[in-house]
């Protein structure tokens, strides 16, 4: 059996924030899970539905992975990726981080799974690596999967080979902390303004806080939409609250980011955008509960309430965004209004 030493297998919420949580403790960089979405600018929102798709998709995060390279970006820490297409290739690009002494980061098809017992292709997974032996692959995966836990070698092959939306070619990557990492605080200004402009400047109509809009014109057809309308409407809803989220589509994660930023930063925008974003999270629950109750009761009028509380919170979330898309400005003010205190820059 080859395992890495020290490795701490706490389990988060959300399966990409866990395994960097797991690459960067061991590189002696221990944040928040709402500091580690926050700071790779994890916040998103698309809706999605296509003719090939049984039932539209709500999703609140970036891309899988997108965040992964955010937060290396924001904490100054080197990012390797390795991907292939040999999959003896790829569990030697795995196995020779774990011979070297350290846990390796791995996104795959979580279906393959033996310990996932609910069966759903979903190629955006990730999880940290920390051992393997002749038989098994030791993981750290959310603390909802149970955290510390183990996959038979030939169903970690087929995850990794597995093809489809948002799968990789084997991919695997580390994390290395340099001798002065950049300060938690040098990161938030830019992972905090990077995430509102992108939300606020969607470029198709999907995203951001134009997809929320879109999704409260769609989801009152939602009865009309499905063919199993009880089963498709109260699983939606759980996807929203359980499946990795943090609940209320990710938004609880970005407002205790936002929460713990205030500790960091003054700021009068910071402060708009949590409480903002406080409401939000509240409303994104409700919607939930709407969905869940239309598809439990097979009656309209819950999707037409959920779509009304969309609506607010595309308004929102938009105001959030365009309070903490200035946040940048104020601090620069704010710095050199310091330096001339102190006599740093000339009157």
């Amino acid at each position: 059996m080859t395992m890495v030493k020290g490795i701490e297998a706490r389990g988060m919420q959300h399966c990409e924030t866990t395994a960097l949580g797991v690459l960067l403790r061991h590189e002696g960089i221990d944040l928040s899970e709402p500091m580690l979405f926050g700071l790779g600018s994890g916040l998103s929102f698309i809706y999605w539905d296509s003719k090939s798709m049984g039932f539209p998709f709500l999703g609140g995060r970036v891309k899988p992975f997108e965040l992964t390279r955010n937060l290396a970006t924001a904490l100054g820490v080197e990012l390797l990726v390795e991907e292939t297409s040999s999959p003896r290739k790829a569990w030697q690009n795995a196995a020779s981080v774990i011979d070297a002494g350290r846990p390796v980061g791995l996104q795959l098809d979580s279906y393959h799974l033996d310990y996932f017992t609910t069966k759903v292709h979903f190629g955006g997974h990730v999880v940290a690596m920390y051992g393997y032996d002749e038989q098994h692959a030791y993981l750290v995966d959310t603390d909802q999967q149970g955290g510390a836990v183990s996959t038979s070698l030939a169903g970690l092959a087929r995850a990794r080979a597995e093809r489809g939306p948002m799968t990789a070619k084997h991919r695997s990557f580390t994390l290395t902390a340099p001798t002065g990492p950049t300060p938690i605080k040098d990161g938030i200004v830019p992972a905090i303004t990077k995430c509102a402009e992108a939300f606020l400047n969607p470029p198709i109509a999907n995203l951001g806080y134009r997809g929320i809009e879109k999704a409260a014109r769609q989801v009152p057809k939602w009865l009309q939409r499905s063919d199993s309308p009880g089963e498709d409407l109260p699983r939606a809803a759980l996807l929203m609250e359980r499946a990795g989220t943090g609940g209320a589509l990710f938004r609880n994660l970005y407002r205790d980011f936002l929460a713990e930023c205030a500790r960091h930063i003054d700021s009068g925008h910071l402060r708009t955008g949590h409480g903002l974003y406080t409401e939000a999270a509240t409303l994104w629950t409700q919607v939930s509960e709407h969905i869940a109750t239309a598809g439990e009761a097979g009656e309209a009028k819950h999707l037409m309430q959920a779509g009304t509380v969309l609506h607010e919170i595309s308004r929102i979330e938009r105001e959030a965004m365009q309070a903490l898309s200035r946040i940048q400005r104020t601090c620069c003010r704010d710095h050199v209004e310091g330096l001339r205190r102190t006599g740093g820059v000339g009157r």
